[in-house]
């Protein structure tokens, strides 16, 4: 277990701007997010990829992506420089194959089509919330998401175009109920 002072989270919550929920018996900790780093390969325009580690919660910077690397270092790198970030189950697992759909997707939220810079072209899954989605990208979810990729983080200068294919699972649209029995329709039990 992690143990920071008083000090430390005091520094931290004025530094985030995080104000405690309740005193509780843990004086505020329950606020501060758990240290956490996930696996991402990150593929940029006309250079090689960078297999690292993020935080999920704040790898995204105003100007940058934090990518902190196997040997430990940590990079900046510009969104300019970033074609995607995915986050993946395993390094050397081989890239996903398939980038679009091949049928309608079953997941809930919107189909979206993404053309980069350079003419790829990359399908989605962005969620049906606009305040879910970053100032500085879409966060979609791939067309395999049983397989190494995960999720792709697109930041928006490496776009292109950005499409809305359809609404999958839309909440405006209600499922028909089942109809009763005519009342002069006799029942079996």
């Amino acid at each position: 277990m992690i143990q920071y002072s008083q000090k430390c989270l005091d520094q931290f919550r004025v530094n985030r701007q995080i104000r405690p929920k309740c005193a509780g018996p843990y004086g505020g900790i329950e606020t501060v997010a758990s240290s956490t780093a996930k696996m991402v390969v990150v593929r940029r325009f006309d250079r090689a990829s960078l297999n690292g580690f993020v935080n999920p919660f704040s790898y995204l910077q105003p100007a940058n992506i934090e990518l902190l690397t196997p040997e430990g270092s940590l990079l900046l790198l510009p969104y300019d420089e970033v074609k995607s970030v995915c986050f993946v189950k395993d390094f050397e697992a081989e890239p996903e194959s398939r980038r679009i759909f091949l049928t309608r997707p079953k997941l809930e939220g919107l189909w979206v089509r993404m053309i980069f810079r350079d003419g790829e072209v990359m399908d989605g899954i962005l969620p049906n919330n606009l305040l879910a989605w970053e100032v500085a990208g879409f966060t979609v979810t791939p067309p395999e998401p049983d397989s190494n990729n995960q999720r792709v983080f697109v930041p928006r200068s490496a776009l292109k175009n950005i499409q809305i294919l359809g609404v999958v699972g839309s909440p405006l649209r209600t499922r028909k109920k089942k109809s009763a029995p005519a009342s002069d329709q006799q029942t079996l039990f």
